[in-house]
């Protein structure tokens, strides 16, 4: 697990268990001490058989991310698909 220390918030990087798959997710935590974690998934289309894949994919994501809206939301650039795969070429 990675994290970034924003003004407001700590984000972290993790993988959550869905069954058998695992899903990467970005869990944003005030930094006061009132408010309650909000967890987002990373490209929720998108889940993997190895913890290990999940936990990159959040990490890289992470890593991408801006900023923090007010309420904690992340910011990721405009073209951010959170994929590795290659784009179509012409």
């Amino acid at each position: 697990m990675t994290e970034r220390l924003f003004d407001d918030y700590i984000a972290r990087s993790t993988a959550v268990a869905e069954g058998s798959r695992f899903a990467a997710c970005i869990v944003v935590t005030p930094r006061a001490r009132h408010g309650f974690p909000v967890y987002y998934a990373v490209c929720e289309n998108r889940s993997f058989r190895q913890q290990e894949l999940a936990e990159q994919a959040a990490a890289d994501a992470l890593a991408a991310i801006l900023t923090l809206e007010g309420d904690g939301t992340p910011v990721f650039p405009e073209d951010y698909t959170g994929f590795d795969d290659a784009p179509p070429t012409a």
